[in-house]
Protein backbone atom coordinates (compact mmCIF):
# COMPACT_ATOMS: atom_id res chain seq x y z
CA UNK A 1 0.00 0.00 0.00
CA UNK A 2 1.36 3.63 -1.10
CA UNK A 3 2.28 5.96 1.39
CA UNK A 4 -0.34 9.15 1.64
CA UNK A 5 2.04 11.80 0.01
CA UNK A 6 0.83 15.07 1.87
CA UNK A 7 2.11 18.17 0.35
CA UNK A 8 3.22 21.57 2.23
CA UNK A 9 1.42 24.74 1.34
CA UNK A 10 5.02 25.82 -0.36
CA UNK A 11 4.61 22.71 -2.51
CA UNK A 12 1.24 23.49 -3.89
CA UNK A 13 1.98 27.30 -4.12
CA UNK A 14 4.88 26.43 -6.19
CA UNK A 15 2.51 23.57 -8.38
CA UNK A 16 -0.09 26.77 -8.57
CA UNK A 17 3.17 29.15 -9.66
CA UNK A 18 4.05 26.63 -12.46
CA UNK A 19 0.21 26.85 -13.34
CA UNK A 20 0.02 30.41 -13.82
CA UNK A 21 -2.23 30.42 -11.15
CA UNK A 22 -3.08 32.82 -8.00
CA UNK A 23 -5.20 32.21 -5.27
CA UNK A 24 -5.92 32.99 -1.57
CA UNK A 25 -4.83 31.29 1.24
CA UNK A 26 -8.86 29.94 2.21
CA UNK A 27 -8.01 28.51 -2.02
CA UNK A 28 -5.01 27.07 -0.85
CA UNK A 29 -6.57 25.13 2.28
CA UNK A 30 -9.00 23.76 -0.01
CA UNK A 31 -6.57 22.40 -2.91
CA UNK A 32 -4.24 21.26 -0.60
CA UNK A 33 -5.99 17.75 0.46
CA UNK A 34 -7.24 17.63 -3.17
CA UNK A 35 -3.87 17.97 -4.48
CA UNK A 36 -2.65 15.33 -1.98
CA UNK A 37 -5.32 12.76 -2.50
CA UNK A 38 -4.78 13.50 -6.29
CA UNK A 39 -0.75 12.02 -5.68
CA UNK A 40 -2.03 9.67 -3.49
CA UNK A 41 -4.07 7.73 -6.57
CA UNK A 42 -1.26 7.88 -8.85
CA UNK A 43 0.72 5.96 -6.16
CA UNK A 44 -1.72 3.52 -6.04
CA UNK A 45 -1.77 3.10 -9.82
CA UNK A 46 2.14 2.65 -10.17
CA UNK A 47 1.51 -0.33 -7.66
CA UNK A 48 -1.02 -2.22 -10.26
CA UNK A 49 1.49 -5.16 -12.01
CA UNK A 50 0.96 -4.82 -15.79
CA UNK A 51 3.91 -7.57 -16.35
CA UNK A 52 1.13 -9.92 -18.11
CA UNK A 53 -0.92 -6.98 -19.54
CA UNK A 54 0.07 -6.40 -23.55
CA UNK A 55 0.28 -2.69 -24.41
CA UNK A 56 -2.40 -1.06 -26.36
CA UNK A 57 -2.06 1.96 -28.55
CA UNK A 58 -4.86 1.34 -31.03
CA UNK A 59 -8.18 -0.28 -29.54
CA UNK A 60 -10.77 0.92 -32.76
CA UNK A 61 -9.05 -1.34 -35.73
CA UNK A 62 -9.81 1.48 -37.77
CA UNK A 63 -6.82 3.19 -39.38
CA UNK A 64 -6.07 6.55 -40.95
CA UNK A 65 -9.47 7.94 -40.92
CA UNK A 66 -9.12 11.37 -42.00
CA UNK A 67 -11.40 14.27 -43.16
CA UNK A 68 -11.19 17.53 -45.01
CA UNK A 69 -9.46 20.33 -43.62
CA UNK A 70 -11.80 22.75 -43.71
CA UNK A 71 -11.83 26.61 -42.08
CA UNK A 72 -14.76 26.96 -39.98
CA UNK A 73 -15.24 30.56 -39.23
CA UNK A 74 -18.28 30.50 -37.03
CA UNK A 75 -15.25 28.47 -34.41
CA UNK A 76 -12.28 30.94 -35.40
CA UNK A 77 -10.84 33.83 -32.75
CA UNK A 78 -9.43 36.65 -34.42
CA UNK A 79 -6.10 37.52 -33.10
CA UNK A 80 -6.91 39.93 -30.83
CA UNK A 81 -9.62 38.06 -29.25
CA UNK A 82 -7.04 34.72 -28.72
CA UNK A 83 -4.19 37.14 -27.66
CA UNK A 84 -6.62 39.08 -25.17
CA UNK A 85 -5.72 37.25 -21.92
CA UNK A 86 -1.97 36.56 -22.80
CA UNK A 87 0.22 37.60 -19.99
CA UNK A 88 2.30 39.07 -22.14
CA UNK A 89 2.79 39.59 -26.40
CA UNK A 90 4.97 41.06 -28.80
CA UNK A 91 4.15 42.11 -32.39
CA UNK A 92 0.79 40.09 -32.40
CA UNK A 93 2.39 37.05 -31.32
CA UNK A 94 2.20 35.03 -27.68
CA UNK A 95 5.45 36.08 -25.66
CA UNK A 96 6.70 33.34 -23.47
CA UNK A 97 9.73 33.21 -21.27
CA UNK A 98 12.64 31.62 -22.69
CA UNK A 99 13.60 28.12 -22.03
CA UNK A 100 16.79 27.51 -23.71
CA UNK A 101 19.85 29.35 -22.40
Amino acid sequence: MAKIQTLSTDEVKHVAKLANLSFDSEDLQKYLPQLSAILDFVGKLQEIDTKNIPATSQVTGLENIFREDEVDATRMLSQEDALSNAKETHNGFFKVPAIFE
